[in-house]
């Protein structure tokens, strides 16, 4: 009897361990990101063997929403929902459960605060009360916090909230390299000056777990985000060497060469498909290989079969790819159709996407405001800092192309505030020109001045700050104008051959500010007798000259109360400087 009962104890045994065994299996082929249907398969038999295992429910509910860490299923999540619910209501009240409820309240809806209240929850709940580990929370449970605030885009979730948790758990379960990873792509997507945190704890995972390529994959996308060939390549190549059958280091090589080395991404495409699963989101990057490879025809065709068969919302990016095909094609309208398509369906939007969005849409006048969304999108998505720069110099050029100047002149500003180096010539040429031609006449002031003290040598800082003084008087009557323009005049006579014909605008209105508005005819002579100095042949200054003499010569009666320092004669008005 006594053997019985031990062959029957040895069985449950083994049977839990292949259970358990199996789910990690499972979570393993999840980790591989392009694996999630193999993973799905296995989690659901852990689940249909055991369907009270809370870390079956749990990583089943997971596999449903998370097509990988940054794509997310929303069909997935009504399923995932479902699951934890019948989890709960057949007895299985497992604080794992919660917080896979929680992550569920972050994906759908990102309602940080119920994810947080069950987060806490669970904490409290596994929070031991005595032995060794007294006041120690479960580091399985913080490392599904960590996991949970992972997810998504940088706008999902609490990264911060996820470190926190993580570093704790780090404390406690001194082994596993997830709580390192997860802690990792927290830091990424704080964005800003996080991605050497996010390093570091990429190389604490790798210390942890060698045999995986995981870290270095990532590690190498950090670095593929920076175009530092080098370095993606050492950390991709080490993800494949220390771990062959991981897809995903392969497909982001293909990435890198699709544009550079058709033939080079082609081998790591096939080898990517080779471990990857049989998926029509799979069979895309072979679509997306026909584009690269200049077979246009050949990709809409793929494109349109994996459609058929899989539909236009299980493979998203299918519209940008029509979207790229008919750019290259010559059809502006139907590539501007499908790029408008794929941004609506916002998934899986990454950075060259937005190249291709600005690039249709500008062709197409009236939808600045729509092109420069998808930029605003861009910045707020997008770690790199050169990326955002640049992000916000195409807002301006689309602004600028449209004459929308004082649009132009919010992006360069926003720029300016942010550029890590000091602005050159070229960034304060454009930042004048927007701020005159809005008539933002304090930033024309402003940024002139800086101009002209940064680079005293060039010569458009002065004109800038003339024009902006005389725009700044408008009518002419206050004469504030008149310092700026004899500073840019002094400029320009410092090689008055060359700038003879720029010399002619500002003599031009001082001549006319002395002549009609002063009335210093003396003064309104001499300005006259420089514009001949530079031009003897002009034509107004030829015929003003006799008549202001005239009027110095012969100078009318003043009117009482008048202080005319000359005639009340008249002669034509000197053009104005514009």
């Amino acid at each position: 009897m006594k053997k019985i009962v031990s062959m029957m104890l040895t069985a449950l045994f083994l049977i839990q361990c292949a259970m358990a065994q199996s789910v990690q299996e499972g979570v393993k082929l999840l980790q591989y990101v392009y694996k999630n249907n193999s993973a799905k398969a296995v989690l659901q038999k852990a689940y249909d063997a055991n369907p009270k295992d809370p870390q079956a429910i749990y990583w089943l509910g997971i596999a449903n929403v998370a097509k990988n860490r940054e794509v997310l299923s929303k069909d997935g999540v009504a399923a995932a929902r479902a699951l934890y619910q019948k989890a709960l209501q057949d007895g299985v009240n497992d604080p794992l459960i919660w917080v896979g409820q929680g992550t569920l309240d972050i994906l759908d809806g990102n309602n940080i605060n119920a994810a947080k209240q069950k987060f806490e929850q669970a904490i409290t709940t596994t929070t031991e009360t005595k032995g060794k580990n007294k006041g120690k929370p479960s580091a399985i449970i913080l490392n599904a916090i960590g996991f949970a605030n992972s997810l998504g885009g940088s706008t999902l979730g609490d990264p911060l909230y996820g470190i926190e948790k993580l570093k704790q758990a780090a404390t406690i379960d001194l082994n596993n390299p997830d709580i390192y990873f997860n802690m990792g792509v927290c830091y990424l997507k704080l964005g800003g000056e996080n991605g050497g945190e996010a390093v570091k704890a990429f190389q604490e995972a790798d210390l942890r777990d060698t045999k995986s390529g995981r870290a270095k994959w990532r590690t190498g996308k950090i670095y593929q985000s920076q175009n530092n060939k080098e370095s993606l390549e050492l950390f991709f190549n080490g993800a494949i060497q220390a771990e062959p059958a991981f897809p995903a280091p392969y497909i982001e090589l293909f990435n890198y060469y699709a544009n550079r080395d058709v033939a080079k991404a082609k081998g790591y495409l096939d080898e990517f498909l080779k471990y990857a699963d049989k998926d029509p989101l799979n069979d895309f990057f072979y679509a997306e290989y026909l584009f690269r490879a200049g077979k246009y025809t050949e990709s809409l065709a793929k494109a349109k079969e994996i459609e058929a068969s899989a539909g236009l919302a299980a493979v998203p990016r299918l519209s940008l790819l029509y979207a790229y095909n008919y750019d290259r094609l010559g059809d502006s309208v139907a590539a501007r159709d499908n790029v408008v398509k794929f941004f609506n369906a916002k998934l899986d939007i990454q950075s060259p996407d937005y190249e291709l969005a600005v690039k249709l849409l500008s062709k197409f006048p009236g939808n600045e405001a729509q092109t420069v969304g998808y930029l605003e999108q861009a910045i707020s998505n997008d770690t790199s800092k050169v990326n955002q720069l640049n992000y916000m110099n195409q807002a301006a050029e689309i602004y600028g192309k449209s004459k929308m100047y004082k649009e132009q002149l919010f992006w360069l500003k926003k720029r300016a505030d942010v550029l890590p180096t000091p602005l050159t010539n070229r960034d304060y040429y454009y930042i004048c020109d927007a701020a005159l031609k809005s008539k933002s006449i304090d930033d024309a002031k402003k940024y002139s001045a800086e101009y002209i003290s940064k680079f005293p040598d060039q010569m458009f800082g002065y004109r800038f700050a003339a024009n902006s003084a005389i725009a700044e008087d408008v009518d002419t009557t206050k004469g504030t104008a008149i310092p700026a323009i004899q500073t840019y005049i002094d400029f320009l006579n410092k090689d008055s051959v060359k700038n003879a014909k720029l010399l002619l605008q500002p003599y031009y209105y001082l001549t006319y500010y002395y002549h009609d508005v002063t009335k210093d005819y003396p003064k309104s002579l001499e300005i006259l007798n420089h514009i001949l100095a530079v031009n003897p042949e002009d034509k107004y200054a030829l015929s003003a000259k006799p008549t202001v003499e005239k009027e110095i010569a012969n100078p009318a009666p003043a009117a009482k109360g008048s202080t005319n320092k000359g005639s009340t004669g008249s002669t034509p008005a000197p053009k104005k400087n514009k």
